[in-house]
């Protein structure tokens, strides 16, 4: 079973960066997306950012301009956020997905999550 393991959360002031990362423990066929979610407390789970195979790229509108997703060119099945001036409304828990579609069937893959806490 194919694992995503997150790095990168944790506590920062206002203002600051973070970059989060996520790598699959295996080599996983048929990448169509590869994204990020968070999820803040009494909320549901949004999407921040994605990034196809082709290197399109989608954000929120609440990152768009500050956070920047990308992919390790190298090692396929990784896939960074990087989030600069930070606020504390960016506080969650901030989940990987790697979405793959292979003869129209979709299946989705998930981590753990890592949080992200930003103090004021």
């Amino acid at each position: 079973q194919v694992q995503l393991v997150e790095s990168g959360g944790g506590l920062v002031q206002a203002g600051g960066s973070l970059r989060l990362s996520c790598a699959a423990s295996a080599t996983i066929f048929g990448i169509s997306t590869m994204a990020w979610y968070r999820q803040a407390p009494g909320k549901q789970r949004e999407l921040v950012a994605s990034i196809t195979t082709g290197g399109s790229t989608n954000y929120a509108d609440s990152v768009k301009g500050r956070f920047t997703i990308s992919r390790d060119n190298n090692a396929k099945n990784t896939v960074y956020l990087h989030m600069n001036s930070l606020k504390p409304e960016d506080t969650a828990v901030y989940h990987c997905n790697v979405r793959t579609t292979i003869l129209r069937s979709t299946n989705d893959y998930w981590g753990q999550g890592t949080q992200v806490t930003v103090s004021s």
